[in-house]
């Protein structure tokens, strides 16, 4: 019999719909050391909690975080809680033997970070695993894109270029929500969707962004209010609150190796609804990667001869690719919530073999320091900043 690990999930918004799906889902197509029971979700509202794990699969509900770290029969705990409470939940559950998956960013301040590595590092002297949930990682397309960099078939890494761009915030009058207030998310579009943008830099490169410069804006600076009992698709009300978080940033960073990154994230890019792209560029070749075309990879190879030059488009769904075994005949498409069965799937591997599933609360820390940089950045006039300050 496998070994089960008992998993609680704190939050059950638009993440812990996605995380469910990974915690559901990756037992039944990987071979895990441990077996993940979705034990108890926790919400602040009993109603909507209890709906949420009707249609989700958790066996309990509950309305108090502190109540289900301190029972014994839990071993993991998910958060996926606005960025405001990471830091208490994770130190707390650390703390409490529980191994510990945060949705990224880590944090909403450099402060909270360094002390949720430090709980982390201290738990994992006790055998206690903790990792943040940068999920891109694990698409095939972009592990495999690491795999090449790494192989050195794009030779020396010359420039990057990565963005992330939605349109999902183009309307002036779309209601404020909690990811537009600075006390809750911590930053806006740049720590929302930039902090994927750095993380898979890092991940495909193998290096760390050492300094910045840029800018961030908000464009709307006021939006409706939401009314009461109305969600994020609902009506607003008449009244408005000010938008305390940026709209858009923009910088330049610089990778360990000297080369240049230039970074966007925005959400107000229209037309694009969900498009991470990088493209790296090295003096034998170069790849690109579009979320919006997941399962495909493009590869430039600078060695041949000049009648064989271009981009190549390399379907990602052979079994030998990342990831991609357990899953469907070759040629099959795999989709965004893919990326959450892996993450389980390495989350629980680590956890089983006691080794330090990746990226760690010390790697979040490291993008949540970037973050900080470039707001600093841009308060200085766009002034080099450096991300270890």
């Amino acid at each position: 019999m496998t070994e089960t690990l008992n998993v609680a999930m704190i939050g059950h918004g638009f993440m812990g719909a996605a995380h469910s799906q990974g915690w559901r889902v990756a037992p039944r197509f990987f071979d895990l050391p441990l077996q993940p029971e979705m034990t108890v979700v926790v919400g602040r509202n009993a109603a909507t909690v209890e709906a949420s794990a009707r249609k989700w699969g958790w066996a309990e509900t509950a309305t108090d975080w502190r109540e289900v770290i301190a029972r014994d029969d839990i071993d993991v705990v998910d958060i996926v809680t606005p960025g405001n409470t990471h830091a208490e939940i994770a130190i707390a559950a650390l703390e409490a033997g529980k191994h510990v998956l945060c949705e990224k960013p880590l944090a909403n301040t450099v402060a909270e970070a360094v002390e949720m590595a430090r709980a982390a590092t201290a738990a994992a002297e006790r055998g206690v695993r903790s990792m943040v949930g940068f999920t891109y990682r694990r698409v095939p397309a972009t592990t495999f894109a690491r795999d090449l960099v790494a192989a050195g078939r794009i030779g020396e890494i010359r420039q990057v270029r990565a963005e992330y761009l939605q349109d999902w915030l183009m309307d002036p009058e779309a209601p404020l929500t909690w990811r537009m207030d600075k006390s809750l998310a911590g930053s806006g579009a740049l720590g929302d969707i930039g902090a994927h943008a750095i993380d898979l830099t890092e991940y495909i490169t193998g290096q760390r962004v050492t300094s910045v410069s840029g800018i961030i804006e908000t464009l709307v600076p006021e939006r409706p209010l939401l009314g009461e009992g109305i969600g994020l698709s609902g009506t607003a009300s008449a009244e408005r609150g000010r938008v305390t978080v940026d709209d858009i940033a923009l910088f330049t960073g610089r990778l360990e190796s000297g080369a240049l990154a230039s970074f966007e994230a925005t959400r107000f890019r229209t037309g694009r609804k969900n498009a991470l792209r990088i493209e790296i560029s090295g003096s034998k070749g170069a790849i690109a990667f579009d979320l919006e075309r997941l399962n495909e990879l493009e590869f430039y190879d600078a060695t041949l001869p000049e009648t064989g030059l271009g981009f190549q488009r390399i379907l990602v769904t052979e079994h030998d690719h990342p990831y991609l075994a357990p899953w469907w005949p070759t040629g099959h498409m795999l989709g965004y919530e893919h990326g959450f069965s892996h993450q389980v799937y390495d989350f629980v591997t680590a956890i089983g073999e006691g080794t330090q599933p990746r990226p760690s609360f010390d790697d979040g820390l490291h993008v949540q320091r970037v973050l900080d940089a470039v707001e600093r950045s841009s308060s200085a006039g766009s002034a080099w900043v450096r991300a270890d300050d």
